[in-house]
């Protein structure tokens, strides 16, 4: 492992809010794994909690997302959409964590890199993973490359569809990507074909999971390699404005992006946290994929947590402009902080995020991936609603490459 300077780099933050020896916060999580799975997921569990102690891994990954991945990302202050967004008479400030700006252009690749040196120490040789908007996959595929492991990722047909550049993108590094023709072969398939991968492979073979969903101790692994963005965050607040921000604002699809940024201000009460889901065309069953403002609570692959559903159990289709959204279920995580009252969620529709898209665009030179616009279109709202001198952090969790080809179809 190369030299670190203690000065230079953030090491990792560990077993801060770990969940229940079920892995169940709240009511949430746990561990809904068929039999073949429960030894897999025994031997993860074993070999995360011990890497998590182990210094020498803090210190490798740390010193990994400082000089290759470029952190710590920077904290942004629009000046034009702010002036745009809020009242004239107000003085609303909107600042933005800029994940677009990693290494692979989201914050995957903070989750990515964690698990792939997982799987390293592990002694795994080869990979799986599922991906929706291509991101995940790009940013696992980029582990791998860089640590010598064979890379199988998933993903639905409909989303290589949408996401054809990212599907390039994984190719050039070396992975090979599987396309899913079952369902409605977009996130929710990938996952269940990479699950099977892993099934029929374990002893090689490490399943590294884009999101804070899934089995225990996936949503408690990606929370904690994703709370670097929440701790840098925090700081730089600090320096910069030189307080804390009113509300922190990121999309939710399976909840990562949100839950690392959330992470670091839980304690904060007087921080509002705002999550923010995909409203789709609208909230009709297959139409949307707003867990908060459609769904109950339920299972799906391998938690319990607020799920799409209809009356006998059944997982309805989702739909959103952005691939990276359009997931039937959300993190435990969120579902018990939201339970709490710590959290809130809302809404966009597939037309006001196409609106924030091109309104961070042309008012601040940033194309947003549509996760972000999401998140974008909401605070443009939000900049009305709050007092006159708020102070409000986006989460920009990725660029918008990969969405301009969906955004020209969207907008003709």
């Amino acid at each position: 492992m190369n030299t670190v300077n203690a000065a230079d780099i953030e090491r990792p933050t560990f077993g801060k809010r770990d969940p229940d020896e079920r892995g169940y916060f709240g009511a949430y999580g746990g561990r809904f794994v068929p039999e073949t799975l429960v030894a897999p997921i025994e031997e993860l569990t074993t070999g995360y909690f011990a890497a998590r102690a182990d210094a020498d891994f803090g210190d490798e990954l740390a010193h990994l997302l400082r000089h290759y991945v470029g952190r710590p990302t920077p904290l942004y202050e629009t000046r034009r959409l702010a002036s745009v967004a809020r009242d004239a008479r107000t003085n609303v400030r909107i600042l933005l964590k800029r994940e677009d700006l990693t290494h692979t252009g989201a914050h995957k690749i903070n989750n990515a890199l964690g698990q792939a040196l997982l799987a390293k120490r592990m002694g795994k040789t080869r990979v799986v993973a599922e991906t929706g908007a291509g991101q995940h996959g790009v940013a696992t595929a980029t582990a791998c490359a860089l640590l010598g492991l064979e890379c199988h990722v998933y993903m639905g047909a409909e989303d290589m569809r949408r996401q054809a550049l990212n599907v390039v993108r994984m190719q050039l590094l070396g992975a090979t990507v599987r396309q899913v023709d079952a369902g409605s072969r977009t996130l929710k398939d990938a996952i269940n074909e990479a699950m099977r991968d892993w099934v029929a492979n374990v002893g090689d073979t490490y399943y590294l999971l884009g999101s804070a969903l899934g089995p225990h101790p996936y949503p408690l692994m990606v929370r904690e390699f994703q709370s670097v963005i929440g701790r840098e965050a925090r700081r730089q607040m600090l320096e910069q404005v030189g307080r804390l921000p009113d509300i922190v604002v990121a999309c939710v699809g399976g909840g990562s992006n949100a839950i690392g940024i959330f992470d670091a201000f839980v304690n904060d009460t007087s921080v509002r946290l705002v999550g923010v889901e995909a409203g789709g065309e609208r909230i009709a069953p297959g139409r949307h994929a707003a867990r908060f403002a459609g769904g109950s609570t339920g299972v799906l692959q391998g938690t319990r947590t607020f799920v799409l559903q209809d009356d006998a159990g059944n997982i309805e289709l989702t739909h959103s402009i952005s691939a990276g959204l359009d997931y039937a279920a959300v993190g435990p995580e969120h579902a018990w902080l939201r339970d709490l009252g710590r959290t809130e969620y809302g809404y966009i529709t597939d037309a006001d995020a196409l609106d924030g898209f091109q309104a961070l665009a042309r008012l601040e030179g940033i194309l947003p991936a549509l996760e972000s616009a999401h998140a974008v279109a909401y605070t443009m709202r939000l900049a009305k609603e709050v007092a006159d001198d708020a102070v409000i952090l986006v989460n920009l969790s990725g660029r918008g490459d990969k969405d301009v080809q969906s955004v020209v179809e969207a907008l003709r």
